[in-house]
């Protein structure tokens, strides 16, 4: 998910969504494995959210994941690509797991409290990142996490403690940094 300029995007720059079948596509799963990757922080039943969802990789996964009783609330800011993961996910069998969220370009706009957040390769875009961290903060359930993925080959290990730090000053705290292939990555829980 990618925010405009002005509000939560670096110099208005939106992912276009046939990009992301260049990273999108069967031979993910041979290094990213959402089961492997998230199966730590979902358990069947949750409510859980996978902000800047794209075309649903990892949405169906923790869909799966949820299980009948649980939810994954899919949030992204291009129609596009909220409309081929639905897609995605009724092939899948799933479709009923997962309410997609098509966010304004500042707001997430999601008051429902979830148990876990996944932003993959997302935040390196997001100009206000402040305001992001906040807004995730505010959603996360008491007890939950938020799992930041981002490209090794997009962002610099400097730029990604500054990013960190930002998350920090909203009042998450580092609680780990998982191994995520070809990423950096953090781990947040809110502080109590």
């Amino acid at each position: 998910m990618a925010f405009r300029k002005a509000s939560f995007s670096k110099n208005g720059h939106v992912c276009p969504w046939w990009l992301a079948y260049t990273f999108d596509n069967p031979i993910r799963k041979l290094f990213h494995q959402p089961q492997k990757m998230l199966g730590p922080y979902i358990r069947e039943g949750m409510t859980v959210m996978d902000v800047g969802c794209g075309m649903g990789f990892f949405s169906i996964g923790m869909a799966k994941m949820a299980g009948d009783n649980g939810k994954v609330i899919a949030v992204d800011r291009q129609q596009k690509m909220l409309d081929i993961m639905l897609k995605r996910a009724k092939r899948a069998g799933i479709a009923e797991r997962i309410s997609a969220h098509h966010c304004e370009p500042d707001k997430i706009g999601i008051l429902e409290k979830v148990g876990f957040i996944l932003t993959f390769w997302m935040v390196h875009e997001v100009g206000n990142q402040k305001d992001f961290f906040s807004q995730l903060g505010s959603i996360l359930a008491s007890g939950g996490k938020i799992l930041m993925a981002e490209p090794k080959m997009h962002v610099c290990a400097e730029d990604f403690q500054k990013t960190i730090a930002i998350a920090r000053a909203t009042g998450l705290r580092l609680s780990g940094q998982p191994a995520v292939r070809f990423s950096h990555s953090a781990l947040f829980e809110i502080n109590e």
